[in-house]
C-alpha cells in the first residue's frame, strides 16, 4: 500500500519521457472495487436478516392474538363458566405469609 502517489505524469513534449511529477500524501485510500461489492453484500445481508426477524415477530403476534380470540369466544360460549359468587381470599393468607384478620371486627385498642 503506498504511503504516496502521484497527483499525474507529466511529458516533456521536446523528449517524449515521463517526469514524475510532485508527490502527496495519501490520507485515505478509496476503497477498491470488491471492497464495495463486500459491503454492498454485507448492507444487504443484513438488511435481509432484519426483514426476516420482523416478519417473524409479526407472525408470532398475529398467532398469540388469534389464540387469545379463540380461547375467549370459546369461554363466551360455555354455559357452564360462570362467575364466582364468593369474594377472592387474600393471596398473602394463602401462602401462609399473613395471618387470616377477621373482616368485620375492629382491631383491638390499647388499654391506657
Amino acid at each position: 500500500m503506498p504511503l504516496l502517489r502521484s497527483q499525474r505524469e507529466r511529458r516533456i513534449p521536446q523528449f517524449g519521457l515521463h517526469a514524475p511529477a510532485p508527490l502527496e500524501p495519501v490520507h485515505a485510500l478509496p476503497p477498491s472495487a470488491r471492497e464495495m461489492r463486500a459491503q454492498a453484500v454485507h448492507r444487504l445481508q443484513i438488511g435481509l436478516f432484519g426483514l426476516g426477524a420482523i416478519l417473524l415477530l409479526v407472525s408470532l403476534a398475529n398467532v398469540i392474538m388469534e389464540r387469545a380470540t379463540l380461547a375467549d369466544k370459546a369461554a363466551a360460549l360455555d354455559p357452564m363458566v360462570q362467575a364466582s359468587a364468593t369474594a377472592a381470599n387474600d393471596p398473602l393468607v394463602d401462602m401462609g405469609v399473613a395471618p387470616e384478620l377477621p373482616v368485620g371486627s375492629t382491631p383491638n385498642k390499647p388499654q391506657k
